[in-house]
């Protein structure tokens, strides 16, 4: 069994904050390595829904620059169910999006807003904060949740496959972690998000 990095909900939910890191033991279901990359596509699960298409993933890696040399060693992209603790994960050449929750609207972590509001602001996000600054809640609709899954989410787990292949027996993740994986995301959106725009459309 192998252990998933998974990337931070930014949410608060159910009156709890989420937390950082889930490390709990989950199972691969990828038995054989693939002849190619597959694009693989699970049902959401009960009060979440997909936002993305296999065809919308093919599109998004088509605007990544160098691509085929970034992939290497990619073997899956699992479309994943949604759950409360993460957005995505990444675990031995496998990259996780999980499904988007039916709720368009909750309250940030303080802290994940400082660190994404620009993101947030270029991607056309609502955000209400009240004058202390204090329990920012967002309004997602599908086309800002849907550039945030894709422009942060994807190249965020993309940056710990990269971790990972920079280490000498490529078998487990990077060690790096969480920090450079969010600077890998925020560098390659700065290449990318204008190719998105022009390929997605802007947000509504």
């Amino acid at each position: 069994m192998s252990r998933f990095h998974r990337k931070t909900a930014p949410g608060v939910r159910n009156g709890r904050v989420q937390r950082t890191n889930n490390w709990e033991r989950s199972p691969n279901p990828y038995t054989h390595t693939p002849a190619r990359l597959v694009i693989d596509r699970r049902r959401p699960g009960a009060g979440y829904r997909h936002l993305l298409l296999k065809r919308d993933i093919e599109r998004f890696v088509a605007l990544i620059p160098n691509w085929d040399k970034l992939a290497l060693g990619l073997e899956v992209i699992c479309l994943d169910h949604g759950r409360d603790d993460c957005d995505g994960w990444y675990n031995r050449g496998v990259l996780g999006v999980c499904a988007w929750s039916e709720r368009m609207r909750y309250e940030l972590r303080r802290d994940w807003y400082r660190g994404h509001r620009a993101f947030l602001e270029r991607i056309g996000a609502r955000v209400e904060v009240d004058e202390t600054g204090d329990a920012p809640v967002i309004h997602w609709t599908d086309d800002t949740a849907r550039a945030y899954q894709l422009c942060h989410v994807f190249l965020h787990e993309l940056g710990h496959h990269a971790d990972r292949m920079h280490t000498r027996t490529k078998r487990d993740s990077g060690p790096r972690g969480e920090p450079f994986a969010e600077g890998y995301a925020f560098d390659l959106e700065a290449a990318v998000l204008e190719r998105y725009f022009a390929e997605f459309g802007l947000p509504d």
